[in-house]
């Protein structure tokens, strides 16, 4: 016990000197994240004020809260005393380490920086890829958020979206709708083609240019199937698809004109 106090007397200024550091260092690490986050913040309303992407404000804000937040633990770490530049290359030498052990991150990373370059989407476009579809919500630096119309959200890594076909529902402004419509063989052709047509008339929000496509697609072997193609607004592609389907079968019915469905003839045998 007085081996420690005595350690303690003639090491005191030592210890209030490290102490005093060690309370800077804290200081700096809090004073640096709050810096950190006001940089992510700063940089996401200035791409905001410049109508850039907000996707593309997320991602470089990851990107400058890092660097700002890595330089801060570097000051930190030198004022209580520890060679940042050995423990830069300490560093270097553990991140390849850490590298090579999460390839896959690096994977995301580098992923993410090419859908930052390419710009194969944006936020708010509805998009699918990797096997799953939504709208885009964000962009970070390993994933990218998307949200279902039913309002889940789905977490892709970048690498899983990079890795295949991008599918992007709402880059282009118009949309083409497209339906097989199959009347029975008893049908009239021309009256069954007119009644379709008078449908398309009647809806507003379907393009004059360019013009919609009403013909027969082909002779199935219980109907005469019609493709109809409208064009859209982006927007409207999905009420007037379920509009169409419904003023369809109604102006059909109207018309007299039977749209075949599966049937199973069931035959007794009595013995």
């Amino acid at each position: 016990m007085d081996v420690a106090i005595n350690w303690l007397n003639e090491n005191s200024d030592m210890l209030l000197h490290f102490s005093i550091q060690a309370v800077i260092a804290l200081i700096i690490l809090f004073v640096g994240l709050r810096v950190a986050k006001m940089c992510d913040s700063l940089t996401i309303k200035a791409f905001e004020k410049r109508k850039i992407d907000k996707a593309v404000a997320g991602f470089v804000a990851n990107i400058v809260f890092a660097a700002v937040f890595a330089a801060t633990v570097l000051m930190a770490l030198s004022q209580v005393g520890v060679e940042t530049t050995s423990f830069i290359a300490i560093l270097g030498a553990a991140g390849l380490a850490i590298g090579l052990a999460l390839q896959g991150s690096l994977s995301n990373f580098a992923s993410g920086v090419l859908i930052i370059i390419l710009r194969p989407f944006k936020a708010g476009d509805y998009i699918e890829a990797g096997g799953k579809a939504g709208s885009v919500q964000k962009i970070e630096i390993f994933s990218t958020e998307l949200k279902t119309p039913d309002n889940k959200v789905i977490i892709m890594p970048n690498s899983a979206i990079m890795s295949g076909a991008i599918v992007n529902f709402s880059r282009e402004k118009t949309r083409r709708i497209d339906l097989v419509i199959g009347v029975g063989y008893d049908a009239d052709l021309k009256q069954a083609k007119q009644v379709l047509k008078s449908v398309l008339d009647k809806e507003e929000r379907i393009l004059q240019d360019p013009a919609y496509t009403v013909a027969v697609l082909e002779l199935a072997d219980s109907s005469v199937n019609f493709v109809v193609r409208p064009w859209v607004k982006t927007p409207d592609y999905w009420p007037t698809y379920f509009e169409l389907v419904e003023n369809i079968k109604i102006a059909l019915d109207e018309a007299n004109i039977s749209i075949p469905f599966p049937q199973m003839d069931v035959h007794l045998h009595k013995d």
